[in-house]
């Protein structure tokens, strides 16, 4: 609502991120107010608020043109509810995947080599259900190679082994299995 009324006090761009807004039931979150995200409308689309936020009961609320709504989801997450028809319908979504020219650029050799090796994993064997899972490149962004090493024993294997026990890579677990050998053999 903060953001919605800041936006209304001028013409400038107002962009409210939503994190991982699949993390909660945005039916419920949401409420009458999934009627304001409608993109494609001819009239200007208003709510009356059902609580009073400190404010008289019945005030009318909405979205002002220059309010632009960008919610993140991680589509890997399995214990995440899906997003149903109803609010999906009201945004455009975009799959942002790993990218290696990130990793180049800001990692160090080790993280270089960990993630091309791990990519080539999910690519080679992953089925459709199983390529989403692919760690993103945020895994491999160290630049110390020292730190490299216990970041991906620290956060890159247990994402691995989690993988491994609910059963996501169970298509190519041997291969996921070496690849974890190998980082515990770092050094």
């Amino acid at each position: 609502m903060l953001a919605a009324e800041n936006a209304s006090k001028n013409s400038k761009p107002y962009l409210l991120v939503i994190d991982e807004i699949n993390r909660a039931d945005l039916a419920k979150v949401l409420g009458e107010s999934i009627f304001l995200f409608e993109s494609e409308s001819d009239y200007k689309r208003v709510i009356e608020l059902p609580y009073d936020f400190g404010e008289p009961y019945g005030r009318k609320f909405s979205f002002p043109e220059n309010l632009h709504v960008l919610g993140t989801m991680n589509s890997a997450d399995r214990s995440i509810a899906i997003v149903d028809v109803a609010i999906r319908r009201r945004f455009a979504f975009l799959n942002l995947w790993p990218q290696l020219k990130v990793v180049e650029e800001f990692g160090c050799v080790l993280m270089q080599k960990a993630f091309k090796d791990l990519l080539s994993i999910f690519i080679e064997y992953a089925v459709d259900d199983a390529f989403p899972l692919v760690p993103g490149h945020s895994y491999f962004l160290e630049r110390n190679e020292e730190d490299a090493v216990k970041h991906l024993k620290v956060n890159l294997v247990p994402l691995l082994e989690e993988y491994l026990a609910q059963g996501y890579v169970a298509s190519f677990a041997d291969t996921i299995r070496s690849y974890l050998q190998w980082v515990e053999s770092l050094q």
